[in-house]
């Protein structure tokens, strides 16, 4: 019967043949994605050639300076109220419904279409022809609409 194995030696790589080993997988590398290494070098020599590379590399260089102007930019108050702005933007756009936008967008553009021809037109607007349109029912769901979005704007203020 044969002697029990009480310890496990573990290879010990040299640095030596540690660095061969990446090497060789990088080799492996380079040959198994021949095509992409071909590309990057072709971007990297036309960045090269529009002066892109040594401008990324100054700008590298200037990396203090360049963070301390952006930052100054930044924290200026109109940047920080477009921001702020823009923040508020985006939350009620995700309260709205995408359904009634895009029926309140399609009205809108058809509004101003009728407005242009109506602008074009040069057509004088009378009282008695106001009381006349007050029956249409566009225009009368169009005031609708309006008088209810003024008052549900004041609600919105008050609070």
């Amino acid at each position: 019967m044969a002697a029990p194995i009480t310890t496990i030696k573990k290879q010990q790589l040299t640095e030596e043949q540690m660095k061969e080993e990446k090497l060789d997988n990088l080799k492996q590398l380079l040959s198994e994605n021949e095509e992409m290494v071909n590309q990057v070098f072709t971007i990297m020599a036309e960045l090269n050639d529009i002066g892109a590379l040594e401008a990324a590399s100054k700008l590298i260089e200037a990396k203090e300076d360049v963070a301390h102007i952006a930052l100054g930019q930044l924290t200026r108050k109109p940047v920080t109220n477009i921001i702020n702005n823009m923040m508020g933007v985006a939350g009620a756009l995700t309260e709205l419904d995408p359904e009634t936008t895009t029926k309140l967008i399609k009205g809108l553009n058809t509004g101003l279409d009728e407005a242009n021809k109506a602008v074009e037109s040069d057509e004088k607007v009378s009282v008695f022809k106001l009381v006349t349109l007050l029956k249409d029912p566009d225009v009368n769901r169009a005031m609708n609409f309006g008088i209810h979005l003024l008052k549900g704007l004041g609600k919105g203020l008050k609070d």
